[in-house]
């Protein structure tokens, strides 16, 4: 069928794809269970990506508040994005660009953009089919070169901003055969008080997909426990599917086991029994294993490391957290992170610090907190704490060791003071003249050259790293001949951008301009967690070896 020259959109393009919806209430794990999902086919030998939809108005997640949407996770081109688009890259071990995620503003301002431009000679503008037609161009146009697409749907089914998607699932579910297209429906199974699995939630979530015109495939269910058979079959006589498509998605210890128990469940054959790949897929005994034993790995003992932010909220640095976790899987250890208030510091964060045996200082924005961060980073720098400094924690390490060692009194952030009589760091050329605030930073990823002999070198095992990045401000060139006398040293750079700072004479102080966090995997961990790490569990089990 020939592209439809008023859409651009080209139903032509075909995959195997799942729709992955929520009911009963926001944050039940949708993203997680696709990303399970996407896991298993990748371990049965299938190229896998997915999409994930943003029914809100924002262009991109750049401009959001972490209190409100989580951290903003930076893409390879440079997109800024929902945090879930990171979950996807970590299980399905994948780069992925700013196509994979569709928003309102994106959707809205192309179709506005074109209609300004005169190409729809002269026809009126609608949801449908211009809306819903450049939706489906999005998720065709992501999917192009994989076996199966992964589309997740932001959002609780029967929000208002959501609708033009679900119309626009219903169209694609037309396009397309049945065995093509799979809808999945993750819902909430709450118990009463007497302990019974409750359904109606989840029969009155279907009946309002079902009163959109998509009927679901397949039922997983959140809930505590697994779900019981009765259970199951309760869902699937009023949600009028098998039994056998009801599955459990319960509480675990750790997110990366969600795939081992969906598979237990099953959910990845019958997925591949619906689709006709039964024979294409890999045999069990040929599946990829690695996932298995890396998150189920041996650990032993466990370190504690102190998270200096001004976000009291888990998801605002999701992937620092996760990058942790990774180098803890790596070298057999549990890592447990403390957040620390950088905005307060009262005693009991500041007793926090002092307990930790390494310190992560994170990037942020604006200058909230930043004392704080400067006082963690002089406090890990005088006492031997091995420390890692990612962007705004990165330059607030320049900062404090031009104040604090070379004795620039008054010595800031551009950004947080405008008068500082010593701006170390300062504002990026090319921002001089930039006025739109959403996607207008130094974005995406870059090489960095690393320096021979350096720990930085050590840690990456090169002479170069490709990182992904997200700032407007930077260390300050004029400042550089003042750095060269001390021990604090530039080891990695872009032309006259500093990117890598290192300390001599300390168990591990490293910082980097570009956040190292973004491109850490289970199984793959970043370079400079692992470093850090390391240095963590030497001075626990130096602590503790004083301590006894």
């Amino acid at each position: 069928m020939p592209t439809d020259s008023d859409s651009e959109y080209d139903p032509s393009l075909g995959n195997k794809f799942i729709f992955v919806t929520g009911g009963v209430m926001s944050g039940l794990g949708k993203g997680i269970t696709a990303a399970s999902t996407g896991r298993l086919l990748k371990n049965a030998g299938f190229d896998v990506t997915a999409v994930k939809i943003d029914p809100y108005l924002n262009v991109d997640a750049g401009t959001m508040n972490p209190y409100q949407h989580g951290e903003v996770y930076v893409l390879k081109d440079g997109g800024e994005v929902d945090l879930d688009l990171g979950n996807y890259e970590r299980f399905l071990d994948v780069d992925m660009t700013s196509d994979h995620n569709v928003t309102t503003g994106k959707t809205y301002q192309h179709v506005i953009e074109r209609e300004r431009s005169g190409d729809y000679l002269g026809k009126t503008v609608q949801i449908i089919p211009h809306i819903t037609d450049d939706i489906k161009r999005r998720i065709r146009e992501a999917a192009e070169g994989s076996d199966v697409c992964l589309v997740e749907v932001g959002g609780t089914v029967g929000d208002i901003e959501g609708m033009p998607y679900l119309e626009a699932l219903r169209q694609f579910a037309h396009e397309e055969d049945d065995e093509d297209i799979l809808f999945t429906h993750v819902t909430l199974v709450p118990y009463s008080k007497n302990g019974e699995q409750k359904t109606k939630p989840t029969q009155h979530s279907v009946k309002e997909v079902r009163s959109i015109g998509l009927q679901p495939d397949i039922i997983v269910g959140r809930c505590d426990d697994e779900l019981e058979p009765h259970t199951k079959e309760k869902i699937a006589l009023f949600c009028d599917i098998p039994t056998e498509a009801v599955f459990s998605n319960p509480d675990v210890e750790d997110v990366y086991h969600v795939p081992l128990v969906v598979e237990e469940e099953g959910l990845d054959e019958y997925v591949i029994d619906r689709f006709g790949l039964a024979e294409r897929a890999l045999p069990r005994e040929e599946r990829a294993n690695e996932w298995r034993e890396v998150v189920t790995s041996e650990k032993e003992g466990e370190v504690e490391v102190a998270l200096v932010g001004k976000y009291d909220l888990e998801d605002a640095y999701m992937s620092i957290h996760e990058s942790l976790k990774h180098a803890g899987f790596d070298l057999g250890v549990d890592v447990t992170v403390r957040w620390v208030d950088a905005d307060e510091m009262a005693p009991r964060h500041a007793r926090r610090l002092e307990d930790a045996d390494g310190v992560v200082v994170p990037g942020g924005f604006g200058m909230r907190g930043t004392q704080g961060k400067i006082d963690a980073v002089e406090y890990a720098r005088a006492n031997d704490v091995p420390f890692l400094g990612l962007c705004l924690g990165f330059q607030m390490a320049v900062v404090e060791y031009a104040r604090n060692v070379l004795g620039l009194a008054g010595a800031h952030s551009a950004e947080v003071d405008a008068d500082t009589p010593h701006p170390v760091i300062d504002i990026l050329p090319e921002q001089y003249e930039v006025e739109d605030m959403g996607g207008t930073m130094r974005l995406g990823t870059h090489e960095t050259e690393i320096e021979p002999g350096t720990l930085a070198h050590d840690l990456y095992g090169a002479e170069s790293c490709h990182e992904r990045h997200r700032h407007r401000y930077e260390v300050n060139p004029d400042y550089f001949e003042a750095f060269e006398d001390g021990t604090l040293v530039f080891s990695g750079s872009a032309g006259n951008r500093m990117e890598i700072l290192e300390l001599e004479d300390h168990p591990f102080f490293l910082g980097t301009q570009f956040h190292p966090e973004y491109r850490s995997r289970p199984g793959r961990p970043s370079p400079p967690f692992v470093g850090f790490l390391d240095a963590v569990m030497d001075r626990a089990e130096a602590r503790e070896g004083v301590t006894a």
